[in-house]
């Protein structure tokens, strides 16, 4: 039963290789041509945009076999599409991983990843400068399917440590925080997980795997909001969840990938082995709940992958004299930037970005929250929305807008003061950029 939704689920290598690409070629060539080769019937060059709910059976036994899990193919869109099978593995490949699973959102792939492990009684460990939507779900939502979360600070590792317990089934990190972009120190978190033999996820949206890889550090699974940098132009919402095979699902304490399922003929995930999380995440999490990722969103995700690196390079050349104008203005109270950080956080920079920081960071300035808001009100050039990672430079105030349903104690263990601006630059004139940021703080003074 395991090999055969093993093929039923799963693109192999060797649809790769009838293209001619294999594992080893680099970052650049995969993000152009991962998972996909000529279509057969047409000979398009381009990922063809699968736009269809359903696949037509060639017989009434193909039909029962397809359901069986007894033969590949394609059932329904909810549960996979080629447009997306290509994205899937495409990311896979990027990563280093060895499946992937696309869904309608980030805040899904976030959802669904810790819905396919927790159970009721389990608790999650998650480090406390993250996403505000991410915290508002693992504080006021999961609770209700009785699944607890535990926030730790990740510059704190020994916290992190003793609050580990038998019941703890996830931790869960950022590689860049958000809104900070503060540096975590993955393969330390990784080491301390893999002791009690629980599985690291970590949400790889502000890096990308252009910048950070996060399984080279022992992570187990990666999520994304594929709709910032990965998509990179602000027109498509989708979330990736990519398994690194890695993780032992055999162990006990994982009680359902160790019984039947008998929402799916008895399967036992565990038997899967290194597919058993993707699996999983696929036949039961999305089978069930539905949040599909669109083929046209899929589509569209894939052209901004195309270019990735290239963007990339340009994000974090413009970020990096942004924050350099930003720390030499006299009217800036602070910067939260890697590069302008002390001690632990240079090293951790040095070790995770070793091609840049990313181009979204935080800052405050003299005159506080009032002065902020008027400063985001008098900037021409930068967009005011709740987005990061677009090609276009995107500015916002976190308190009241993206972080807007924390307390003053929650915002201030996230690293969220009252003045607080996030800052995402994008892929415009630098001197431009630098031209409006400079009129706004002068009218603000």
């Amino acid at each position: 039963m395991g090999d055969i939704i093993s093929q039923a689920f799963f693109i192999s290598i060797s649809f790769l290789q009838k293209g001619g690409l294999t594992m080893s070629y680099k970052f650049e060539t995969i993000q152009l041509h991962g998972g996909q080769y000529p279509d057969s019937e047409t000979g398009s060059r381009a990922v063809p945009i699968y736009q269809t709910s359903s696949y037509v059976f060639k017989s009434s036994d193909h039909a029962a076999n397809l359901f069986s899990l007894k033969e590949n193919g394609n059932i329904y869109t909810r549960l996979g599409n080629p447009t997306t099978q290509v994205l899937e593995e495409r990311i896979s490949l990027l990563e280093g991983g060895i499946g992937a699973l696309g869904v309608a959102s980030g805040a899904a792939a976030v959802a669904y990843t810790f819905l396919t492990i927790a159970k009721c009684g389990d608790e999650i460990l998650s480090a406390n400068n993250i996403y505000g939507g991410t915290y508002n779900f693992l504080t006021n939502t999961i609770i209700d399917y009785g699944i607890h979360t535990k926030f730790f600070n990740p510059k704190d590792l020994n916290q992190l440590e003793n609050l580990i317990t038998s019941k703890t089934k996830i931790i869960f990190i950022e590689s860049l925080g958000n809104p900070s972009g503060d540096v975590v120190d993955i393969e330390k978190i990784c080491s301390i997980a893999h002791k009690h033999n629980i599985p690291v996820v970590v949400d790889n949206t502000f890096a990308t795997p252009y910048l950070i890889k996060p399984f080279e550090f022992g992570a187990d699974i990666v999520v994304y909001s594929a709709t910032k940098f990965l998509g990179g132009h602000g027109t498509s919402i989708a979330g990736l969840i990519v398994d690194s095979g890695n993780f032992n699902w055999k162990d006990s304490k994982f009680e359902t990938f160790n019984t039947p399922d008998n929402g799916y003929h008895g399967l036992k995930y565990s038997d899967l082995n290194e597919k058993a999380f993707i699996t999983k995440a696929r036949v039961k999490t999305l089978r069930d709940t539905g949040a599909a990722l669109s083929p046209f969103n899929s589509f569209l995700i894939l052209q901004g992958i195309e270019t990735l690196s290239l963007r990339m390079e340009r994000h974090v050349a413009n970020a990096e004299k942004i924050a350099e104008f930003l720390f030499k203005n006299n009217e800036v109270e602070w910067i939260s930037y890697p590069k302008f950080q002390e001690n632990i956080e240079k090293e951790l920079v040095e070790k995770y970005l070793k091609k840049g920081a990313t181009s979204i960071f935080t800052f405050g300035l003299k005159g506080g929250r009032k002065r902020g808001k008027k400063f985001i009100d008098s900037l021409q050039l930068f967009s005011h929305l709740a987005n990061v990672a677009d090609a276009k430079s995107l500015i916002i105030h976190p308190a009241s807008t993206t972080h807007g349903q924390l307390n003053d104690s929650e915002l201030e263990s996230c690293g969220i003061k009252p003045e607080t601006i996030r800052i995402s630059i994008g892929l415009e004139n630098i001197y431009d950029l630098i031209e409006d940021l400079k009129n706004a703080i002068e009218i603000t003074k």
